[in-house]
């Protein structure tokens, strides 16, 4: 079903001008021509036409792929780009305006993408420029690789290699060259570059509907910039299979759409065109680079990944390949002060990156002291069942505890919790010395500040550390009920101490202090360990059910409504009332078990 798209916009008549007042606003260095609406042209502020003493470089086309082309508008790339409406070729006038403004005795040089429109508005601005008596060139790029080679006239479209002919140019123009031998290399990079992209969703126009084109789990290889159909519609892939396939039909020795072979050198751009988190978009990088090198035979010599050519809020991303040799990565490093530039790509990489390693700590015990006992004692054997039981609680409630956090939080708790209880698992059969109590203790520690992010990873080793100096304390090798109460009672007031919470904030310490509370009680009045245990744990069960109730002090819940909070319980009290609930049940088992 198509649906309103959301914009934080004005009206949708007007998001090109706005789009430009904001970027002049932003970058000192920027200007724009006073032609609005119909003439909408940025410019270096430096850059006069009647004083330019260089090669002046234009591109441009419909807005709505920013920070293309505008947002490389500066010393060192473009001089001046021509936005058109959004998808939609920029008027003659524009860029007739554009190349009066920036153009000297030097001449200009025009970068157009591959489009009908594009070419047949530039190519007509060029001759009436001409006709003015100003030097021009053109250099249409179309690096498109998705779509077989096409007949008749259309060709190749326009996409993301594009940002490297501009770059290219801008360089060659700022090092003095003459038009005739930027326009030169222009072509030549533009004939040495691929692209294909994979877009996971349409985008939506302002104005207009989203549509619903692309359905629930599929993607589309080949999409263009603007929207149109692309190659194919496949199911959603890996990353690993979507970056195989893309590079295997950029570098296709059926099509030859680029001239690169085994051994050559090459940079790489991992653009998002949208709505692509960064990190999807490394990610993509990370699995790109060693794809080219071991299965394609290539030295990639740069690269770069952000969002340079859009399209609006797509989803997905493409790949752009170029050949290189050292002349054209000497212009792609020359310093350029154009905003959306990603400078810290300039420089030669290494061929393998190898993590540095770790240091090592100075209280890092042995080998020896940290291994498993090969026989476990009685205290040992409660301790792992415990262990083993706690942990075990926190995997099956992974998916609740993310969506009880979803509504109250960042929907990360079930999964944090799920790395710290899989990972004391795992260190658990490994070495944990489980007929000591107390480095016992401190290896879950240890254990959940390696594989827990975020507070609670900080709030559980917290929690640890504390127990273990408690514990650390008792000179006899077997801990007694009172002593674990002592241990817990630590544990909780460094939590409180530190994260700043205490009964009634809404936190796992809700869960926890009524236990505590119940488990000191009944310990008092007589009763058997593993009783009071689970008595207690009854109690911590029942203070994570109330935080329901209870307005949220402490971490991102106090920004929630009291009505929504009123829905779910806090699911760091749910997790930590879980995994009491499981050792408490697991001890008492093994007593009973002990005791038939």
């Amino acid at each position: 079903m198509a649906f309103q798209g959301k914009k934080l916009i004005n009206n949708p008549d007007d998001v090109v001008t706005e789009f430009i007042e904001g970027l002049v606003e932003t970058y000192p260095g920027l200007q724009y021509l006073d032609g609005f609406p119909e003439v909408k042209v940025v410019i270096r502020a430096d850059a006069s036409g009647a004083t330019y003493d260089k090669v002046a470089v234009i591109s441009g086309g419909g807005s709505g792929h920013e920070p293309a082309h505008a947002g490389f508008v500066g010393e060192g790339m473009l001089t001046a780009s021509i936005c058109g409406d959004v998808f939609a070729s920029p008027s003659v006038d524009s860029i007739l305006a554009g190349i009066r403004a920036v153009t000297g005795p030097m001449g200009c040089l025009l970068i157009v993408m591959n489009y009908t429109g594009d070419r047949l508005n530039f190519g007509l601005a060029a001759e009436q420029a001409r006709s003015e008596g100003y030097k021009i060139e053109t250099v249409i790029v179309g690096d498109d690789c998705a779509l077989p080679p096409l007949l008749g006239i259309a060709g190749r479209r326009g996409l993301a290699g594009t940002i490297f002919v501009n770059k290219i140019a801008g360089a060659a123009a700022a090092a003095g060259l003459s038009l005739a031998d930027v326009a030169a290399e222009a072509k030549r990079a533009s004939q040495m570059v691929g692209t294909m992209g994979v877009a996971l969703s349409v985008c939506t126009l302002p104005g207009q509907v989203t549509s619903d084109r692309l359905g629930p789990g599929k993607m589309e290889l080949g999409l263009g910039i603007h929207g149109e159909p692309g190659a194919a519609v496949a199911d959603l892939q890996s990353v690993d299979v979507v970056v195989s396939h893309v590079l295997k039909q950029i570098l296709s020795s059926e099509t030859n759409y680029v001239p690169i072979t085994r051994g050559n050198r090459v940079v790489l751009m991992i653009n998002g065109l949208g709505a692509t988190p960064v990190m999807e978009l490394m990610i993509a990088a990370g699995k790109t680079v060693p794809k080219l090198q071991l299965e394609f035979g290539l030295a990639v010599e740069r690269v770069y990944t952000g969002s340079f050519m859009t399209s609006l809020d797509m989803a997905g991303f493409s790949i752009s390949i170029m050949k290189a040799d050292q002349t054209l990565l000497q212009r792609l490093d020359a310093p350029t002060k154009a905003p959306h530039w990603p400078v810290g790509s300039a420089g030669n990489r290494p061929p393998a990156k190898i993590p540095v390693p770790l240091p090592p700590s100075r209280s890092t015990k042995s080998e020896e002291s940290l291994s498993r006992p090969l026989q476990l004692s009685e205290q040992g054997r409660i301790l792992e069942a415990a262990i083993e039981a706690a942990v075990n609680a926190v995997i099956v409630m992974r998916d609740s505890l993310n969506d009880w956090d979803s509504k109250v939080g960042d929907g990360d708790c079930g999964s944090t919790m799920y790395s710290g209880a899989t990972a004391i698992l795992d260190d658990m059969k490994k070495y944990y010395p489980l007929n000591d109590a107390a480095e016992t203790v401190n290896e879950i520690g240890s254990s959940v500040r390696r594989a827990m992010g975020g507070t609670s990873g900080v709030l559980y080793n917290i929690f640890s550390k504390a127990a273990y100096a408690r514990l650390k304390a008792n000179s006899d090798s077997t801990v007694t009920a009172k002593q674990w109460a002592e241990a817990f009672e630590a544990a909780i007031d460094a939590v409180s101490k530190y994260g700043g919470a205490s009964a009634g904030y809404r936190t796992l310490l809700d869960a926890l202090i009524p236990a505590l509370s119940v488990l000191k009680e009944r310990l008092t009045a007589g009763d058997d360990s593993s009783t009071a245990f689970v008595l207690s744990s009854e109690a911590a069960l029942a203070g994570a059910e109330s935080t329901k109730d209870m307005q949220a002090q402490a971490g991102r819940s106090s920004y929630v409504s009291a009505a929504i909070l009123a829905t779910v319980p806090d699911p760091g009290a749910m997790a930590a009332a879980a995994w009491y609930r499981a050792a408490a049940l697991a001890v008492k088992a093994k007593y009973e078990k002990a005791s038939s």
